[in-house]
């Protein structure tokens, strides 16, 4: 008799636990068996992306420091390890990337497909902006490394942060209008930077760079960098928040981020990148005539 009560009791909660699982969205009460789908839901038209909306970035992107390609001797990393206020930003960043998940981010791209933030219809004030951090990358012309700060400086950049094959659909969204309407322009450029911190899977990129060159336009192949670069601790400061979407960044000639992108394109979005990029190089060609000898 015992056997069979705890038998028929293991078949009452299976049961009951197949019903929740194939009714997510009725709120059941487990242990006393009382149903509650008689409480407000959202109408079945309505998805949970509708039911919440993506606020605008709320402040500017990037490091404080001018970057440098200078790499850091050992008195600099020893100067940066003895300062408190470093030292208690970066255990800080550890705990909270300790308390996450390890499909944390992967979840997240099934609302607003991983969408975190609206991007401006205006560009970041110059005395706001802060400065786009120097990656250093193999171009896929000469497969030499190459300092995004060497190559930024002094020109209007749109920077891509490449990682994954939805993230490339993300950027392309962004930024083909642009490029197809001032690629020609000699003050602006296209960088892609394909970013891969993980060692195996920057290990595979690199047997297949000869197929990402295919896909690359020729031209585009002195600015594609691939990184292997550990960017831990500057990924918040990027607002780069999830490792399978795309971001896009408006660098201007003073390595500052004037406008920032992340996920799938909204249309406005797409326009204002290319209206920024627009102002940036008419205010540059300016500042450059101005200093021409006449």
């Amino acid at each position: 008799m015992l056997v069979r009560a705890i038998v028929r009791a293991r078949w009452q909660e299976t049961a009951t636990l197949h019903r929740f699982i194939q009714c997510p969205r009725r709120t059941r009460n487990l242990t006393s068996g009382t149903d509650k789908s008689a409480e407000k839901r959202p109408s079945a038209k309505e998805t949970p992306d509708e039911l919440t909306t993506l606020p605008f970035l709320q402040r500017p992107l990037g490091v404080k420091e001018r970057p440098s390609p200078v790499l850091k001797t050992w008195a600099d990393t020893r100067e940066e390890l003895m300062n408190q206020e470093t030292r208690l930003a970066q255990r800080e960043h550890l705990v909270k990337e300790a308390t996450k998940g390890y499909f944390t981010d992967l979840n997240a791209t099934r609302r607003h497909g991983g969408k975190t933030w609206i991007a401006p219809s205006v560009m970041i004030r110059e005395d706001k902006a802060l400065y786009f951090p120097n990656i250093v990358g193999s171009s896929l012309d000469t497969k030499s490394k190459k300092h995004t700060t060497s190559i930024c400086e002094g020109r209007i950049s749109v920077i891509s942060m490449l990682s994954t094959r939805m993230s490339e659909v993300h950027v392309n969204g962004f930024t083909t209008p642009t490029n197809e309407k001032y690629l020609s322009n000699p003050l602006y450029q296209y960088v892609q930077i394909n970013l891969q911190e993980n060692l195996l899977k920057s290990f595979l990129v690199s047997l297949f760079l000869s197929s990402i060159a295919k896909s690359v336009p020729p031209e585009l192949h002195p600015t594609y960098l691939v990184s292997s670069q550990n960017m831990e601790f500057v990924r918040e400061h990027l607002g780069m928040v999830n490792k399978h979407v795309g971001y896009v960044y408006l660098v201007d000639d003073n390595l500052k981020i004037r406008w920032a992108g992340c996920a799938d394109a909204k249309v406005e979005e797409t326009n204002a990148l290319q209206q920024c990029t627009g102002v940036l190089l008419g205010r540059l060609d300016k500042k450059r005539s101005a200093k021409a000898p006449r």
